[in-house]
């Protein structure tokens, strides 16, 4: 009799990225037990009862998607950022060099230049306290016999709180009847978190290994992104005001922080869409 196969932990599956791994991981990688950890199932602050639960079921995946994601909430409390960013990856780390560790990192680790486009062997140079912790994260990973680094963009999508995703942040907005001030020169590379997570398991079941950027495969910048959301919901009435990263009065801000996703392509054997062409095939 076989024993039975290993967990994979997916930490954060109460957020938009880790409920959609949460959902899709039984297909992709099947036979697999799939154990969601949201906040309320285990603390991950508290380092003896992650040690604990973690001698108990022994899993030898973890895809580590809790974080402090929102960057005011960061800027605001940096030491908070970096307890939950970088020491609870740090626990994770340090729990054995057995599992492989899946840490969800970011593009807000570039500064931005010209023509954005980074690829995964460019060096971070963050504007942002998030970006900083995620670079801070990533090396603690690094060090990690058995580690796959993705980084990410703007995720898009459902969330179990309904507040996760940026076209949900600005659809509340608009039904609140408030105008929205996006940036004409900030360029990301939006993706659907439900495309995410797909990409992300299959190069685990593929054994990828480093880092690799997942994210989609259009540059656009948070105005025009803006305006392909308002055309989907007139019934909202959007209003969309156009900023400048160039007149912001607030603390730092990267300009065209793209990502190249041609290794995550090449992984994957298929491309990764565009966020135009994901946004028109979905209802309605």
């Amino acid at each position: 009799m076989e024993p039975p196969a290993s967990p994979v932990w997916i930490t954060g599956a109460g957020g938009l990225i880790g409920s959609h791994l949460a959902r899709l991981a039984g297909q992709i990688l099947p036979g697999r037990p799939v154990v969601p950890l949201r906040h309320s199932d285990l603390e991950l602050e508290d380092s003896a009862a992650v040690a604990a639960r973690f001698a108990r079921e022994q899993p030898d995946v973890i895809l580590h998607c809790a974080a402090l994601s929102r960057s005011p909430a960061c800027q605001a409390d940096p030491a908070r950022a970096r307890r939950l960013n970088v020491e609870v990856t740090r626990t994770l780390a340090d729990l054995s060099p057995e599992p492989l560790l899946v840490l969800f990192s970011t593009d807000l680790v570039f500064s931005g230049r010209p023509d954005g486009s980074y690829r995964e062997d460019d060096p971070p140079n963050p504007l942002m306290i998030y970006g900083e912790t995620k670079v801070e994260a990533e090396a603690v990973v690094r060090r990690h016999p058995h580690h796959l680094i993705l980084r990410t963009s703007l995720n898009a999508g459902p969330s179990p709180s309904g507040d996760r995703g940026f076209d949900e942040d600005l659809r509340s907005a608009w039904r609140a009847g408030r105008a929205v001030s996006l940036f004409q020169d900030e360029i990301r590379s939006p993706i659907a978190a439900a495309e995410t997570a797909r990409a992300v398991l299959e190069l685990v079941r593929s054994g990828a290994r480093g880092i690799v950027h997942v994210a989609g495969s259009q540059r656009l910048s948070r105005y025009d992104l803006g305006a392909l959301l308002a055309a989907r919901c007139p019934e909202l009435s959007p209003r969309i005001e156009k900023t400048w990263v160039r007149e912001f009065q607030g603390s730092p801000r990267p300009t065209d922080i793209s990502l190249d996703v041609s290794r995550a392509e090449g992984l994957l054997g298929r491309p990764l869409p565009r966020f135009s062409d994901w946004l028109a095939s979905q209802p309605g």
